[in-house]
């Protein structure tokens, strides 16, 4: 059996909406609304329960990795989809063919201090990752070992 490429992920929301903050009295939540393929596919076949996860807060004054969590289910249909009322229904989607999936997270910690996107595009050494690379607007994306444990050195 091959060796996944990515168990890290970061996963971006705004802290107006869900921040770490709320993760962190909920304990436990079902990452819904997530409407890009690319974001789904990297929840629905590369994530795996117990996957380590950097919550990210974007779209705010100071955009940053602000706490861990961890991936706490196998993907599933999001209910969202199917709901009429959710701001995230898609007609398109049935339950017999769901067009988007979930993974849960379960809270670990908030980091020590926020993480900000400016000093992480400030690191040479995390050139290649995608959360720094112009243009990478994906809410999920993989994290390699090596930039997960150079960020949390950071901390």
């Amino acid at each position: 059996m091959s060796e996944r490429p990515y168990t890290h992920w970061l996963m971006k929301s705004e802290p107006d909406t869900f921040s770490i903050d709320d993760l962190k009295q909920r304990k436990h939540e079902p990452w819904d609304g997530v409407r890009n393929y690319q974001a789904r596919n990297f929840m629905r076949d590369g994530m795996r329960k117990g996957d380590k996860v950097f919550f990210y807060h974007s779209n705010c004054a100071e955009p940053g990795i602000a706490g861990i969590a961890q991936v706490a289910s196998e993907a599933y249909p999001d209910p969202s989809q199917f709901d009429p009322e959710s701001k995230y229904f898609d007609p398109a989607s049935s339950r017999d063919n769901p067009r988007w999936m979930l993974v849960e997270v379960k809270y670990v910690r908030k980091l020590r201090r926020v993480i900000t996107l400016d000093e992480l595009k400030g690191q040479p050494a995390l050139a290649e990752m995608a959360l720094v690379r112009k243009g990478n607007r994906l809410s999920v994306m993989p994290v390699g070992a090596q930039d997960w444990e150079f960020i949390l050195a950071l901390e």
